[in-house]
């Protein structure tokens, strides 16, 4: 255990973290900043969370998006020297806190991670950026050009493919962060906004964006859902008649369920086809 570790008190800094938020710096108790540089380090080494797995919600840490507010106003604009990713930031890259000799993650150039995310064993960072307080668990793939937002939950054996934007959220801090839960595989140039909930082992087609306030409609039951693509749901980009009935709008549309066994047995692609569409983009009558 480290001095950090030893000495990190989440209820003494998340006390005094509160406090100071609302306030301007010169008016912070005594320990306010080393309170917030400590759940800083504790959040890069995911010790800390800005929303943590509970069944079968989450429990969210709004103080946490509190501290990285408050880090941002202790820390000075930078430029940092003999770098071979030059950037002018008041958040400094990850791996200047650690030795990468020693990470027990593989990282692809030019990759940028940002100082207070975490990132788990036997990751795989393509060239990605990735926001502080993000937390990307065990054994999971960011692909090339993916970009994994401030805060978002990114679980074990999730595939993040190329290109696909995962929302950030620090702002309003009661703002709730994006979720993709174990197993799952969001396909390339897909949009996850924030907020939104993935599901454990749901399969997110390419090209699909969900937001919060987008239809999420299960073509079986005929249910509807928002911000929350079910377990193990098979998603494609569709669309879904407006109230007035004179447009589509844009949905994402549940066209199967595929358990663990049947993802192990069966490619990604053959999951995704699917004979009774006839197009790649779903056009749904909703009634």
């Amino acid at each position: 255990m480290t001095a950090a570790e030893k000495h990190f008190d989440e209820a003494a800094c998340s006390a005094l973290i509160e406090r100071a938020f609302p306030l301007p710096r010169a008016q912070w108790l005594n320990g306010t900043e080393a309170a917030v540089l400590s759940a800083i380090d504790a959040l890069d080494r995911g010790h800390l969370r800005i929303a943590s797995p509970s069944s079968p919600v989450w429990t969210h840490h709004s103080w946490v998006q509190k501290a990285i507010l408050c880090y941002f106003s202790i820390c000075n604009m930078q430029i940092p020297k003999d770098k071979g990713l030059p950037f002018r930031d008041k958040i400094d890259s990850k791996f200047d806190h650690c030795r990468l000799e020693q990470a027990e993650y593989r990282v692809v150039p030019p990759t940028h991670v940002r100082y207070g995310a975490y990132i788990g064993k036997q990751c795989v960072l393509m060239p990605c950026f990735i926001n502080i307080g993000a937390y990307v668990d065990d054994h999971t793939m960011i692909d090339t050009w993916a970009t994994v937002g401030s805060g978002a939950q990114i679980g074990k054996s999730v595939h993040i493919s190329g290109g696909v934007g995962i929302g950030g959220v620090l702002e309003p801090p009661q703002a709730r962060p994006t979720i993709i839960e174990d197993g799952c595989f969001i396909g390339a140039r897909s949009e996850i906004a924030e907020g939104v909930v993935i599901r454990r082992g749901a399969v997110v087609a390419m090209g699909t964006f969900i937001s919060q306030s987008t239809k999420i409609y299960d073509r079986e039951s005929g249910r509807i859902f928002y911000g929350e693509v079910p377990e193990n749901a098979v998603v494609v980009p569709g669309s879904v008649p407006s109230k007035t009935g004179n447009c589509m709008l844009n949905a994402a549309i549940i066209v199967k369920y595929a358990d663990a066994k049947t993802r192990e047995k069966t490619s990604i692609n053959a999951l995704l086809r699917d004979d009774s569409l006839q197009h790649d983009h779903a056009s749904i009558a909703v009634t």
